[in-house]
């Protein structure tokens, strides 16, 4: 049997290889153990998928598997978005939620993710607790199944559409009055995901102008990844322009990341997205307290942080970090520069589509350009880019690499000298002028991550070139 291993959002692999029906049996199996062993299993579960190929089929056995158990299941009709499906839980009183979902990779990809009782990301002691289930699983082959059928004549297993549940909670959150009287004209772009028809039925609701693109289910995703970066935004950026709207708002595979592009064709990073949205938050909220940030994320959070009694916390790379901040730290806001975010009052899950919202809530309120809002923040609190640099290697040329960083202790970058260093989560190191580098190695490819911010794009490659080259890339 191939190899199960949950990484820092789930489990995912190629369909046919390593995702297959057996192995998506074990983990069910296995997820069911965790839940009995929990004393959670009288509180069902939520069984939801993208629209991936082959999503129903798998999630029918991820059905069959907790109803073999006598775990109910709340099972989605329909493709479904991960915090959607993670919001059910937290109206169910679920011991958790399966998601079938592979989120912004290649269509080959399937995956699976747990979302535990608390209605974020699972914690590495909970898939930890998992694995072991998973192996002693492949050794005894115990799993219980019944069948589909009997499980919906037997009640075990039952219908949960979450759709009108999760827009009224949404609306909680929002200013709808602010986005119902702007009268913006909006492209939506799902980029064929589970996020197909959320936002274009809200906001149709208040009233805004809306069209969308890319929203009919393609198991290929329009031959393009379901990642809203701005290579894959080029069909929104050119609807935005043609039909002259004021935004276009999209959304990745499973809707629990955004991408932004304005009225002019500017594409907004997630970095820039999260410290236009801290500003929003605070200005109009009066929120103070704590952010949570991803070690990857930009530091404008912080700078904006530092005017407001807001204390920035810094994380590794996984949003169930920031969710733990989230839970027991009460954190208001937290973020991460792949895309993701939530606010408080929300479930401890990223949500695009919530961030997708907050944004058309900023652009009502503050009836401006989002161009200008940030280039007011700039003005303000100083300017800083950020930028990724990604580089495949050899397997044997990474592992050089890793040994080489072991030692790697540098004096200076870029003519700036470096203050602080830290391993958290890769190797960090502050600079004297507020700029900053992260090296990142992949946990499951040959390839290493670059990042860099400085108060200029010259400074910022500057900073990847020199970095690349000292550690032998």
């Amino acid at each position: 049997m191939s190899e199960i291993k949950f990484g820092t959002d789930g489990w995912r692999a190629i369909i046919a290889d390593e995702f297959t029906f057996e192995n998506v049996r074990v983990v069910s199996q296995a997820v069911a153990d965790y839940i009995k062993e929990a004393g959670m299993d009288k509180q069902g579960i939520v069984v939801g998928f993208d629209p991936r190929f082959l999503s129903e089929e798998f999630a029918t056995e991820v059905a069959e598997v907790m109803a073999g158990n006598w775990i109910k299941v709340y099972q989605t009709p329909h493709p479904t978005p991960t915090p959607a499906v993670a919001f059910s839980v937290q109206t169910k009183k679920a011991a958790g939620a399966i998601m079938l979902t592979a989120s912004h990779n290649p269509p080959r990809y399937h995956g699976i993710k747990f979302i535990p009782h608390y209605a974020g990301p699972a914690t590495l002691h909970i898939t930890d607790r998992i694995m072991e289930n998973v192996n002693k699983i492949k050794e005894t082959g115990d799993i219980e199944i019944m069948d589909w059928q009997e499980g919906k004549d037997t009640g075990l297993i039952k219908s949960c559409n979450p759709q009108n549940s999760y827009l009224q909670h949404l609306q909680s959150l929002v200013n709808t009055e602010a986005i119902r009287r702007s009268g913006l004209k909006i492209i939506v772009d799902p980029m064929h995901g589970a996020g197909m028809g959320y936002l274009e039925k809200l906001l149709t609701s208040l009233g805004c102008t809306v069209s969308n693109i890319n929203s009919t289910r393609d198991a290929f995703f329009g031959n393009l990844l379901p990642d809203p970066t701005q290579k894959n935004l080029a069909s929104l950026q050119f609807k935005v322009r043609e039909q002259e709207a004021d935004i276009g708002l999209a959304l990745d595979g499973d809707a629990d990341r955004l991408g932004i592009i304005d009225s002019r064709g500017n594409f907004f990073s997630p970095n820039q997205i999260l410290f236009i949205l801290l500003k929003h938050l605070i200005k109009t909220r009066n929120w103070k307290g704590i952010v949570g940030r991803t070690v990857a994320t930009t530091h404008m959070l912080d700078r904006i942080g530092r005017e407001h009694e807001v204390v920035v916390e810094e994380t590794p790379v996984g949003f169930k970090h920031i969710g733990e901040l989230m839970l027991n730290k009460k954190a208001f806001f937290g973020g991460e520069e792949s895309g993701g975010l939530s606010i408080k009052g929300h479930i401890p899950e990223k949500d695009g589509i919530l961030g997708c919202l907050l944004f058309l809530e900023m652009m009502a309120m503050e009836g401006k350009d989002p161009m200008d809002i940030m280039e007011d923040i700039y003005n303000e609190y100083g300017r800083l880019i950020s930028r990724r640099l990604d580089i495949e290697c050899t397997q044997e040329k990474k592992e050089k690499v890793l040994k080489k960083l072991e030692d790697y202790d540098p004096y200076s970058i870029n003519g700036k000298r470096v203050l602080t260093g830290n391993l958290r989560d890769g190797w960090k190191f502050l600079l004297e002028d507020e700029s900053w580098c992260l090296i990142r190695a992949s946990g499951t490819e040959p390839v290493f991550r670059i990042y860099a911010e400085a108060s200029s794009e010259e400074e910022v490659l500057a900073i990847q070139k020199e970095v690349k080259e000292s550690i032998g890339l």
